[in-house]
């Protein structure tokens, strides 16, 4: 078409296009109002014609530019009817770039129009015709004196005209109820205030703390809400209030109502109100000046702009500076300002300018912003006010009033009353007025119900948002596409306002077809605007965003995932502002969902298949995250993403995943939020416990969480929560049915409101803590939560301490359900006996009680439960208030403490005190000291209550009905410690104390008594009655006072034992220790007060005293042994000195014989002279009644004696460490002859040396020794060990010496009283040289009687040996020597065997063990010859090889060989060809032992034909040696011929399959076999009815070992009937076999009568089995071992009614055995009095069987140890065991690991009785089987 045709085409396309926008005239206003937002319509003559203003703005719209009208184009044809004939030529004219003709003639210019004034730039107004101005720049260009001083007489008219343009161009912008440009979506809609909460540091003056602002049922109260924004605390200086709240809250909207409010003139206050947001401030990239910015970019006035900004600046208090979105403010401004206030800045400077008063100073300022770091340039005093958005009764009225129409208005509410989800979801305003919306549009066309179900997440709202907008409900795919490219390419580079060349045409038309975009003008700088578009919601641009990022084919679905990433959103960020990107994985979570797959495979035109593989990729990344452990801010945000997706395993996965403790920490959180996080622990199996401290949390969020029964514990430590916010969450609470623990710590709540609260939450079933500290709670509503805690059933404690206020409570045992369906009558008593079986601890420290409150508190406290205890420490009681308590006490019945610490006490109150328990009954002890401020009451348990504790009380008193036991009434303590006690006060003292019958112990320690206090004490103490203590420790007593005090043994019959400490002023007398109490260093648990046992009464309890002092000098020894005298017996004497010369130490020594009721002298930490060792040897003579002198070091010295009626019997004297040498000896040894009968003599780690010991030795035929002499650690060397060998044939009565010269060097030697036949002689480590061997045979050859000889380790090499054995030589004889050398391992068999040839005398006995590096030979003196191996020996006459030779040799000296034995070695060939050789000539040879040894099949060849010439063999042992099936096939021809054979051993060995019929007919001809281990070779059924054949023809049978053989009931059956015909058989093992209980039974009927030992471990026995078993074994009397361990008895343990007099072991380990048979197990057991060890470990025994065993402990006087690991002990059962023990002296160890037992409560156990083992490993070293 040529250019003329085109010009006529388009000037007709434009008439027919006038003529279709004539019709619909409102219509192109909307749309012009879009294009040109600064266009004022009203400016149009209305008797204009209609044609000629649509021609007219038509004009305007074409001469904006071409991307204008082309976007305009696009609308007329999505929006309109336009006929197809008219649509195809307007797309294909005007809706593309090349039908723009550079000039349309309409009779109007294309340029652009003039500039309109700069109160419609921000589109803040809408201006009238009037109002046009050309531009007028400000604060450009300085103001002269000279023009100023003309224009002040129009100063103040030239203000209030622009004052009035300013609230008139705002009543223009807000005055229409229709939406214009600039104006948020929906704003014609009646406002709903959301909720305004203050900052509590920064509340009003006269708003309360914490409340919330704006009454949604009031009908004007959001005028007063909104005028307490400006109600600051700041009077002076900048006025600035910060509106905090996350994205959809409504900060712009609210922004924009105060300005509507302001141009109604409801803001009197403020005479200029200006509104600027950062989002388009950014836009400006030129510095500007205040002026400029108030003038040139919001409204210019219309002359005197300086003039003006002068009288703002005069009037700064009226103006109102609204900064919306500083969250989203650029270029951070430095703290540092370096320009001057009037310099030209960046926008984000002037805002500080503003804020710090130094530009407009005075002002307020108002700023808007998301949670997050905020700019520096705010003052700290500035007022924040946190927006939370709708609560449940505001939703309803937003709906309400949105929908008009009254059935769709009941429609929409019953629709959002009956989700809760959806109600959630409308919190954020934003997300509610979408979900509107959707609703106008679901409503009509869905059923009740339906409508909700489609808008199950935010995303699926904004998709059913679009879709219901989208013409036809088909949103169409391009348009979809191109706008989402835009608003991610938006977010990635920060922009959230587009020029008209950012967005195409046809998607600028889609957006505003579908109001889905917004317009504005925009100024860029003094004089520069345009026009910009934003999406109507930054959510909205998030949402397109995510919906290109999951449906546009260019983007790659691998990169999906780096989108799907959660930022933290603490309070103190380190970026500048926020990201724009936060929002869009939750989009992108929500677009991932399935409902949502239709959608985007429309937007992508692509399969299902496709978009799933997009949405998996989200998911994937979703799952990592999910695993993940992250902060708080990031749960919350994953919360919303996992919720999005509506996928039940993904929330699974990330509930499960979650900590068992999630805490938040200072970052805001919604209702939102909440609502979310419930949503996800709704998936979790696991209880959790849920913390949030320092988080400003909307009021109303813990309705969120109504109906969470995943939560255990709750708390909330903000000084942010306030009043409303606890009412809703004692809303909630009683739905979350897991709850145990809640904290609502710092919040500051109203008296009221926290006694609502209160009342409320001890109602729930299952709280076990409630923390309400920092509440600052008044002293009636104190006294209020006494009477709360003490008339709750529930309440255990209430904890009051200054700032803490906690309950802690037990739940009632009794639901809430049954008390109503109680009767009235039935009601009441249970309350009451709850009421008496509960008890309460109450703790009111520092609360300043005085007096009165006291009083009022006591009355209600008559009226509660048991008090536990109660703790009134820390108030203002003084005497009066203390007195009144403790008259109080005895009718509170407090079961543990009253405290009154720190209540004012002086010593006048200490009378009125002491007067006022005198006759409590249940006082076990008084504590004050007055210098500490303490006053404590401690209370015992009445005896009914001792004895009725539930289960483990009868558990204890089964105990005590056994055991004889006293149950006193309980003692009092009253400890009157550092309150400045003199002598003069003891009188009054005693006269207060004498009115109590039941004092036992009294500490007066920390006063100021002296020496006169303790001489009057002495004369009052028998008017006290019977003490168990008294404590006079730092009262300034001298020395001398313990001769007054040692006088009261004799004048007080409670006194066993006085202690006396000069140096730290320690003086204690005691009564006697006895009791269960006193040996556990304090009252056990759950015992009653004082219990004893009668073992303890029968022992004779000495009286002691214990002196220490610095010195004791003669005199003083003198004068105190005097004293002594007096004293009654037995008597224990305790001194300790620093120093105790010669001089005292005789003095003492000398007056021991007049001291006959003396029993023990102890000197302490006292240091000797080196002479002391000598002057107490002596003392053996001195002193007949001195049994045993015990010096160690010098400075550690025992005495004990024996009382007169016990005879004189064996010394024991023990001197060790006391540097006694060579000198020493003679003397000691000359006063120690004069003992009569020396037991044991201990001169170990002295300086004796080599020359010591052999004078030691050369006395030693003069000393009475008849036990043990120790002389380790003496320096000895091997001279010493040789002179020992020397002399031992000198003294007959030593029967063993053991030198060990090592690093633990030990020498012992043991005697016996009558002369040895033979000596045992072990030297060990003595490291012998070549020279030393000749001199140690001569020493041997003088014992000329039988010696065992030990060598170990004592570098003896085989050449040394071998010389050994040729120097010992004996007349007659048996010489037994053991070599243990690391050569004997690595020598091997032959070389050994070479040794042996050197022998001076007859080899009896080889033994060769490699694995333990041992040689042991017995030789036989003299010498003799075997005729029957000399004839042997003859015949291998041939020497010329070695081996003939050696075997020739060994002939010779081996000729009576009895024993060969081989373990652990490797028989080489030519080793087994030497013994093939030697064994026929060995006639002699009894026991051949091969074990755990290798053999090559030559070697098994060699020695099978030497062992068959060995017929009188009569032990052969082949067991656990790797000779395989065919070798022990062949191994088999040894047993040919073998009658005489008394003991076989072929364990571990494959006898099954073809082996064992190959031995069970030459066991048939074994008849004096006696003993049979055939143990672990997996016989099985077979090969035990083999056996069970062979047995009956082995009468002599004694031992038979069949453990482990695979052998069951088939095989075990015909065992147990041949095993009833051996009637010798003593030892039966048959372990480890699955026998079964038909075994058991055919044993029980044939159990041999002489049977020792039964081992049926892992023998699958039952209880019928065991059963029968124990009746057979009952009465047997040469049963010594029983074995049953792992075997299921359960209630089939052994119950014997005769017993089993011999039975030395029991095992039952792993039996299942439980508290139920006890009884008769601890019965069965008591019939066995030779019982050594008792093994019950891995059962199930619990403190019912742990009382049994303690009750028959004391009489198995046999017993060694007994093994309870791993059972259900509990404390309780062990204090019982310790008992027990401490009566059964003989057991050596209780094994208890692993019992559920408290650690401390071992420690206290094990330091009153060690032989409780509670160790992992074993102390004590187990006997093994069978010994």
């Amino acid at each position: 078409m040529d250019p003329v045709s085109l010009q006529l085409g388009t000037k007709n396309l434009w008439s027919l296009l006038v003529r279709l926008l004539s019709k619909d005239p409102q219509w192109l206003n909307a749309k012009v109002k879009f294009f040109l937002p600064k266009m004022d319509l009203s400016s149009r003559s209305k008797a204009e014609d209609a044609t000629q203003g649509v021609m007219l703005q038509l004009n305007r719209l074409y001469t904006q530019g071409q991307a204008t009208w082309q976007a305009f184009i696009h609308c007329v044809c999505m929006e309109l009817d336009v006929p197809l004939d008219l649509e195809v030529p307007l797309l294909s004219t005007w809706g593309h770039g090349d039908g723009f003709p550079s000039q349309l003639e309409t009779g109007e210019e294309s340029q652009p129009e003039s500039q309109l004034h700069h109160g419609e730039s921000w589109g803040c107004g809408a201006g009238g015709g009037g109002l046009k101005r050309p531009h007028q720049s400000c604060g450009s260009s300085p103001r002269p004196k000279q023009c100023r001083k003309q224009q002040l007489g129009g100063y103040e008219e030239l203000a209030k005209r622009y004052l009035q343009l300013l609230r008139s161009s705002a009543q223009q912008r807000y005055g229409s109820r229709t939406r214009r440009p600039g104006q948020p979506l929906a704003f014609h809609q009646a406002y709903i205030p959301p909720i305004l909460q203050w900052s509590r540091a920064t509340a009003p003056f006269n708003t309360q703390e914490g409340a919330i602002l704006g009454d949604p049922k009031a009908e004007d109260g959001t005028e007063a809400s909104i005028l307490d924004l400006f109600n600051t605390k700041a009077d002076k200086g900048p006025r600035v209030t910060v509106l905090l709240g996350k994205a959809g809250m409504g900060k712009t909207t609210l922004a924009h109502r105060l300005c509507q409010k302001w141009a109604d003139g409801q803001l009197d206050r403020f005479q200029a109100l200006f509104l600027f947001e950062f989002r388009q401030l950014n836009l400006i990239t030129e510095f500007l000046t205040l002026p400029q910015l108030l003038f040139d970019l919001y409204l210019s006035p219309e002359a005197g702009p300086d003039l003006v900004f002068q009288y703002l600046e005069e009037n700064a208090k009226g103006v109102l500076l609204i900064f919306d979105g500083l969250d989203q403010a650029l270029h951070p401004h430095s703290s540092k300002d370096t320009a001057g206030p009037e310099a030209p800045s960046p926008a984000l400077a002037l805002f500080s300018g503003l804020c710090k008063g130094t530009l407009l100073p005075g002002c307020w300022v108002l700023a808007t912003s998301r949670p997050g770091k905020l700019p520096d340039c705010l003052p700290t005093e500035a007022a924040m006010v946190h927006m939370w958005g709708f609560d449940r009764p505001r939703v309803e009225e937003y709906v309400g009033h949105f929908f008009s129409n009254q059935p769709w208005q009941e429609a929409a509410l019953a629709e959002l009353r009956e989700n809760r989800h959806l109600q959630s979801m409308c919190a954020v305003p934003a997300v509610c007025q979408v979900t509107c919306l959707c609703l106008y549009h679901l409503l009509p066309s869905s059923s009740p119900g339906q409508s909700a179900a489609l808008l199950p997440t935010v995303t699926q709202n904004y998709v059913q948002l679009v879709s219901t907008l989208s013409p036809r409900g088909h949103p169409l795919p391009e348009s979809l596409l191109g706008l989402s490219e835009v608003a991610l390419r938006g977010l990635e580079t920060g922009k959230v306002i587009f020029s008209v060349g950012d967005i195409p045409p046809p998607m600028m038309a889609f957006g505003a077809a579908l109001g889905l975009l917004t317009s504005f003008c925009i100024c860029t700088g003094p004089g520069h605007q345009e026009t910009g578009y934003a999406f109507t919601h930054l959510s909205l641009q998030e949402f397109f965003a995510a919906l290109h990022l999951m449906a546009s084919p260019e983007v790659d679905k691998n990169a999906l995932a780096h989108y799907v990433t959660l930022s933290s959103r603490w309070v103190l960020r380190t970026k500048a502002r926020l990201g724009l990107l936060d929002h869009l994985p939750t989009f992108l979570a929500g677009l991932a969902s399935r409902a949502c797959c239709p959608f985007l495979s429309h937007v992508a035109q692509r399969d299902e298949v496709w978009v799933g593989a997009r949405q998996a990729e989200v998911m994937q990344a979703l799952r990592k995250l999910a695993t993940r452990r992250l902060t708080g801010p990031k749960v919350v945000a994953l919360c919303h993403c996992v919720g999005e997706t509506q996928e039940p395993e993904l929330a699974s996965l990330m509930a499960q995943s979650l900590p068992c403790h999630l805490s938040f920490h200072n970052f805001p959180l919604t209702y939102a939020d909440l609502a979310s996080l419930n949503n996800i622990l709704g998936h979790r199996n696991a209880p959790i416990q849920l913390d949030f401290e320092g988080c400003p949390l909307e009021p109303h969020c813990p309705e969120a969480l109504a109906g969470c029964k995943q939560v255990e514990n709750l708390s909330f430590k903000s000084r942010k929560c306030g009043d409303a916010f606890a009412e809703a969450l004692s809303r909630s609470l009683p739905t979350m049915g897991s709850l145990k623990k809640l904290g609502f710590q710092d919040n500051q709540l109203k008296d009221g409101v926290l006694l609502n609260i209160v009342e409320v939450l001890l109602c729930l079933p299952r709280l076990q803590k409630l923390d309400l500290s920092r509440n600052n709670v008044s002293m009636s509503t104190l006294l209020c939560l006494t009477k709360v805690a003490i008339t709750s059933p529930a309440v255990r404690m209430l904890q009051v301490r200054e700032a803490d206020l906690i309950f802690l409570l037990s739940p009632p045992t009794e639901t809430a359900a049954e008390l109503q369906g109680a009767s009235d009558l039935q009601g009441n008593a249970s309350q009451r006996k709850e009421a008496q079986s509960r008890s309460l601890a109450l703790r009111l420290q520092q609360c300043q009680l005085r007096v009165h409150d006291v009083q009022e508190l006591i009355a209600q406290l008559q009226e509660g439960p048991h008090l536990d205890k109660v703790d009134l420490s820390g108030n203002q009681l003084d005497n009066e208030g203390c007195r009144l308590m403790a008259e109080a006490a005895a009718q509170l019945d407090i079961t543990r403490n009253l405290d009154l610490s720190d209540n004012g006490l002086s010593v006048d109150g200490v009378y009125g005190v002491l007067s006022a328990v005198s006759m409590c009954q249940t006082l076990a002890e008084l504590h004050i000291s007055l210098l500490r401020k303490t006053v404590v009451l401690t209370f015992a348990l009445e005896q009914e209550e001792q004895g009725g504790m539930q289960e483990r009380a009868a558990l204890r008193d089964s105990l005590m009905r056994q055991m004889p036991c006293e149950l006193p009434p309980h003692s009092t303590r009253i400890r009157l410690t550092h309150c400045g006690l003199q002598a003069k006060h003891l009188a009054q003292l005693c006269r207060a104390l004498g009115g109590s019958c039941r004092l036992s112990h009294l500490d007066f320690s920390g006063n100021a008594l002296g020496d006169e206090g303790a001489a009057q004490l002495a004369q009052l103490l028998p008017g006290l009655g019977t003490l168990q203590s008294l404590n006079l420790s730092e009262n300034g007593l001298s020395p001398d006072s313990v001769f007054i005090l040692t006088q009261c043994f004799s004048t007080l019959q409670w006194l066993f034992h006085l202690e006396v400490n000069s140096e730290s002023q320690h003086v204690v007398l005691r009564g006697d220790r006895r009791g269960r109490d006193q040996l556990a260093g304090g009252p056990l648990p759950e015992f009653p007060v004082g219990a004893r046992f009668s073992a303890f009464d029968q022992r004779c309890i000495p009286r002691s005293i214990c002196l220490r002092q610095r010195l004791l000098e003669p005199l003083s020894l003198t004068h105190l042994c005097e004293t002594l005298e007096k004293c009654p017996g037995p008597l224990e004497v305790k001194l300790s000195c620093e120093v105790l010369s010669d001089q005292s130490l005789e003095t003492l020594l000398n007056h021991l014989p007049r001291l006959p009721q003396l029993s023990l002298l102890q000197l302490s930490e006292t240091r000797l002279s080196p002479r002391s060792p000598l002057m107490l040897a002596d003392l053996f003579s001195l002193c007949p009644q001195v049994q045993k002198v015990d010096l160690r070091s010098l400075y550690h010295t025992t005495l004990r004696f024996r009382s007169s009626e016990e005879q004189k019997g064996e010394y024991c004297g023990r001197f060790t460490d006391c540097a006694l040498s060579r000198e020493h000896v003679e003397p000691l040894c000359w006063l120690l002859s004069k003992c009569e009968d020396l037991n044991q003599l201990d001169l170990s780690a002295n300086l004796l040396g080599d020359d010591g010991l052999q004078c030691l030795l050369e006395c030693l035929p003069k000393l009475p020794i008849s036990a043990s002499l120790d002389l380790s650690h003496n320096s000895i060397s091997v001279e010493g060990a040789l002179c020992l060998v020397k002399t031992l044939p000198s003294c007959p009565r030593v029967r063993e010496a053991s030198v060990n010269l090592g690093s633990e060097q030990s020498i012992w030697i043991r005697f016996s009283r009558q002369e040895e036949a033979g000596k045992t002689l072990r030297l060990s480590q003595c490291s012998f040289r070549p020279e030393h061997v000749p001199r140690l045979a001569t020493g041997l050859n003088q014992a000329l009687k039988p010696t065992v000889l030990t060598l170990t380790q004592c570098c003896l090499g085989l050449k040394q040996l071998t010389v050994l054995l040729s120097l010992v030589r004996w007349p007659v004889g048996l010489f037994n020597l053991r070599v243990e050398e690391p050569w004997v391992g690595k020598a091997g068999v032959l070389a050994l065997l070479e040794v042996c040839t050197q022998a001076s005398g007859n080899i009896t006995e080889i033994s060769i063990a490699e694995a333990q590096q041992q040689l042991c030979l017995q030789l036989e003196f003299p010498r003799q010859e075997n005729p029957e191996a000399v004839a042997l020996r003859l015949a291998h006459c041939d020497l010329g090889t070695h081996h003939n030779l050696l075997v020739w040799q060994l002939m010779e000296t081996c000729a009576r060989l009895r024993q060969l034995s081989l373990s652990q070695v490797n028989l080489c060939d030519t080793s087994s060809l030497l013994l093939q050789s030697l064994l026929p000539s060995l006639s002699e040879l009894k026991t051949f032992r091969l074990t755990c040894s290798c053999v090559r099949s030559e070697g098994l060849v060699h020695l099978t034909s030497g062992l068959s010439h060995c017929l009188h063999l009569e032990e052969l042992d082949l067991s656990n040696n790797q000779f395989g099936e065919e070798g022990t096939r062949v191994l088999m021809g040894v047993l040919e011929g073998k009658c005489w054979l008394k003991r076989l051993d072929l364990s571990h060995l494959p006898l099954g399959g073809s082996i064992l019929p190959v031995l069970t007919p030459r066991l048939r001809h074994m008849t004096l076999l006696q003993s049979l281990r055939l143990s672990h070779n997996q016989i099985g059924d077979t090969g035990a009815q083999l056996l069970a054949a062979v047995l009956p023809w082995l009468p002599e049978l004694r031992k038979i070992d069949l453990s482990g053989n695979g052998i069951g009931p088939a095989g075990g059956v015909q065992l147990a009937e041949s095993l009833g015909l051996c009637r010798h058989l003593e030892e039966l093992m048959l372990g480890c076999n699955a026998l079964g209980d038909a075994t058991a039974l055919g044993l029980a009927q044939g159990l041999p009568r002489h049977l020792r030992i039964l081992h049926l471990p892992s023998s699958r026995l039952g209880p019928e089995g065991a059963l029968s078993l124990s009746q057979a074994l009952d009465g047997c009397p040469y049963v010594e071992e029983v074995s049953l361990a792992e075997n299921s008895l359960a209630r089939g343990i052994p119950q014997f009614c005769q017993g089993l007099p011999l039975l030395r072991r029991i095992d039952l380990v792993s039996c299942d055995i439980d508290d139920h048979t006890a009884k008769p197990l601890a019965a069965s057991l008591l019939l066995c009095p030779a019982l050594e060890e008792i093994l019950l470990s891995w059962n199930v025994l619990g403190d019912e069987a742990a009382a049994e065993l303690a009750r028959v402990l004391p009489q198995m006087g046999r017993l060694k140890r007994m093994d309870l690991e791993k059972n259900r002990i509990t404390a309780c059962g062990a204090w019982l065991l310790a008992e027990g023990l401490a009566q059964g002296s003989g057991i050596q160890v209780i094994r208890l690991w692993n019992n559920p037992i408290p650690p401390d409560t071992v420690q206290r156990l094990q330091r009153q009785e060690p032989r409780l083992d509670f160790a992992f490993f074993d102390k004590q070293p187990k006997a093994p089987w069978g010994t």
